[in-house]
């Protein structure tokens, strides 16, 4: 048996592609591939670099049934969307639910958004890119990150360390794995809200993949990145016309949110202050992260990322009428296929 580079930043000690070779040069993907100026994001198709300014969803799956994981998938991909995005709690493990959405549907990528590093060895993550990527075609990005303290230390009772240097030391522990898994093409983004993240996003893997944030840090995110790495950015959307219907969908659904440092400093790097969160949040803050309002407006919000240099956009629809249920009005709406 050989050992060959099929992970997204893996370099084997000896012989196999080096990371430059496995994830090209970034002029090989400068031409043909960046976001065509003025085309309409909705009906961009998808390509292999995540170019060409894409829509995807993103959403909560935890509190669905089993039964109904498959049904929404399809019905996702039905509606043109290019990426189903899902986080991992503790609930549905990661990778064993990307596996089973995979196997329900044909088209649409499915991305792990994010996968927490402390759920798994290094080796493991690797194991699990290559063998979703193998067996069906290509289709599973894989999203990692850090997650939170509360979560890795209160619920799974590990140390939680420094967000970047623990994100370096797995992503290179990935490199140095030697599988012999099926040689595929690397699918690997990180969660990345702040600079040194988002500079280590472009050192070891695809891209980025930053959470609520606003079109501006979109900006500076694509400045840090530079004009190849992939920045695809999460976006709420709520639609509602009625502000305050609207605000209390939005202040439901940031609740946890803003009880986590590592989302509350992000927001004050974006020029919000602790005033903005008091009260499940002030109306300048929920408008600026959740975009809500009729289907124009959101789609102008969605396009401000765009203009500011996201390659795709997936929109997590918050319901106003149900926190656990899809929002389907939402989802077909804004339905690249609508």
């Amino acid at each position: 048996m050989t050992t060959c580079l099929p992970c997204a930043c893996r370099t084997p000690p000896r012989g196999g592609a080096r990371i430059s070779e496995a994830i090209g040069d970034g002029e090989s993907t400068k031409a043909g591939n960046s976001p065509t100026i003025g085309a309409d994001p909705f009906r961009q198709p998808w390509t292999e670099q995540m170019k060409g300014r894409t829509l995807g969803v993103w959403h909560t799956l935890n509190g669905l049934p089993a039964a109904q994981l498959g049904d929404l998938a399809r019905r996702v991909e039905n509606l043109g969307y290019t990426a189903l995005w899902y986080p991992e709690a503790i609930g549905y493990e990661a990778f064993s639910l990307g596996g089973h959405l995979l196997s329900q549907t044909t088209t649409i990528k499915i991305g792990s958004g994010i996968a927490n590093i402390y759920a798994r060895d290094p080796l493991s993550a690797a194991q699990a890119h290559d063998t979703l990527n193998a067996i069906y075609g290509g289709r599973f990005v894989m999203g990692l990150g850090v997650s939170h303290a509360p979560a890795v230390e209160g619920v799974r009772g590990h140390t939680y360390g420094k967000p970047v240097a623990a994100m370096r030391t797995y992503l290179e522990a990935m490199a140095r794995a030697e599988l012999i898994t099926p040689d595929v093409e690397p699918q690997i983004v990180i969660a990345a809200l702040g600079p040194r993240m988002l500079a280590l996003s472009t050192e070891l893997t695809q891209g980025a993949l930053p959470y609520s944030v606003t079109p501006e840090h979109t900006a500076s995110a694509r400045g840090i990145l530079g004009p190849d790495p992939w920045l695809c950015v999460q976006q709420k959307v709520c639609l509602e016309t009625d502000p305050d219907t609207a605000r209390k969908a939005a202040s439901r659904a940031l609740g946890r949110h803003l009880q986590l440092p590592n989302y509350r400093n992000s927001w004050l790097r974006q020029g919000f202050s602790e005033d903005d969160f008091v009260d499940g949040g002030g109306e300048r803050f929920l408008d600026a992260i959740v975009s809500w309002g009729p289907v124009d407006t959101i789609k102008d919000h969605v396009q401000a990322h765009f203009d500011s240099g996201a390659d795709h956009v997936c929109i997590e629809p918050v319901n106003p009428r149900d926190a656990v249920e899809p929002d389907w009005d939402a989802m077909e709406a804004l339905a690249p296929a609508g």
